[in-house]
């Protein structure tokens, strides 16, 4: 008898789930509440929980399970391969009582530090120890247990056996980045292989990859089939693009950023992401992990993302942002509705080694 529990319930009735994709070093407590203030998903993702032999739960984490306000569900998630000590988390996970709507296990981070583990997408060359895993998880668990995953590590043909073994251990809800772990980023992504999974498991499927406007994520849920949308990179470059889906189905007008909006985004960003005692050229280089993608959506030619790149001070960035945001009658214009062809993020996710985002 399937024993699954259902998802939280969307912030309209009846609408395709909208989730935030996991992802390293983004999916933080600022950034989050950022999501909240411009218009939360009705699912929340964490950074992972690494587990291993000497880890124990890292307080930043924990923080943006329990302070991140947004009134949206959070679910934790886990990356590792020790049965041991993915119970233990997960018993320490519980005996905290973290205000968590359940707990998801990495089975897609194409990082080759993370896969030379064979951990995230490293264990999609492993059948058994998927099996393995997913029943310790699933009788670990008190509640919602979910999965992220790619649809194989270099092409897929443990594919449909991890399918079988999702239903066979009654996981609560599929997350399917549709890309292999080795594409990383860089390929079209397999949409076909989510409508495989969408027509063959009981339980619901969110569709991850380039969703990357209101838009696409129609396209994907009308082409596909999955029951919502996992979105990462995307609501970087766009921090709207949940309220945008919500106004969508609430046959609201679609609210249209403009390059103003942007230029409030990113100071926002800025006084978020504030750590006390840390250099402000440290600050500066970790916000360019925002900027890149940003980036994205203000100019054809590059300008701005050429210029962002180069800043080492608030000030400079002020200046570069006021530019091309804000002067000239820019701050009316309107922001992007999907990233401008020929312009590339560039952080190291661009690259053959992949990366956590």
């Amino acid at each position: 008898m399937n024993t699954t529990l259902p998802l939280p319930e969307t912030m309209i009735p009846g609408q395709p789930w909208s989730a935030l994709a996991p992802m390293q070093d983004v999916t933080t407590l600022p950034f989050m509440r950022l999501l909240g203030h411009y218009g939360p998903p009705d699912l929340l993702f964490t950074e992972y929980f690494r587990v291993h032999g000497h880890s124990s739960l890292e307080s930043h984490i924990v923080d943006s399970i329990a302070l991140h306000d947004t009134g949206r569900p959070v679910f934790a998630q886990l990356i590792g391969e020790s049965l041991p000590d993915l119970k233990r988390t997960v018993g320490a996970i519980h005996a905290a009582n973290l205000p968590v709507a359940g707990i998801d296990l990495n089975m897609g981070c194409p990082a080759p530090k993370v896969y030379r583990k064979n951990v995230g997408g490293g264990l999609l060359r492993d059948p058994a120890a998927v099996d393995r895993i997913l029943g310790c998880l699933r009788e670990a668990v008190r509640g919602r247990f979910t999965v992220k995953m790619r649809i194989g590590f270099e092409d897929d043909r443990n594919f449909k056996t991890i399918l079988k073994l999702i239903e066979k251990h009654q996981v609560d809800l599929l997350s399917l980045h549709a890309r292999t772990v080795k594409e990383a980023y860089r390929s079209a992504v397999h949409y076909e292989y989510i409508q495989q999974a969408a027509s063959t498991l009981t339980i619901p499927v969110l569709a991850n990859g380039n969703v990357t406007s209101l838009k696409k994520g129609l396209w994907v849920l009308e082409n596909t089939g999955a029951a919502g949308l996992m979105i990462g990179r995307s609501c970087i470059r766009n921090p709207w693009i949940f309220r945008q889906l919500r106004e969508h189905y609430a046959q609201e007008p679609i609210f249209q950023p403009t390059l103003a909006d942007v230029r409030e985004y990113i100071e926002r960003l800025f006084i978020a992401t504030l750590q006390p005692g840390r250099a402000e050229r440290f600050h500066i280089n970790h916000l360019k992990k925002f900027l890149n993608f940003i980036g994205l959506g203000v100019d054809l030619e590059g300008k701005f993302l050429h210029e962002a790149r180069r800043v080492s001070t608030k000030a400079e960035l002020d200046i570069v942002c006021d530019r091309h945001l804000i002067k000239d009658g820019r701050a009316q214009q309107a922001f992007a509705d999907e990233p401008l062809k020929g312009l590339v993020a560039r952080p190291n996710c661009e690259t053959a080694q992949g990366c956590s985002l």
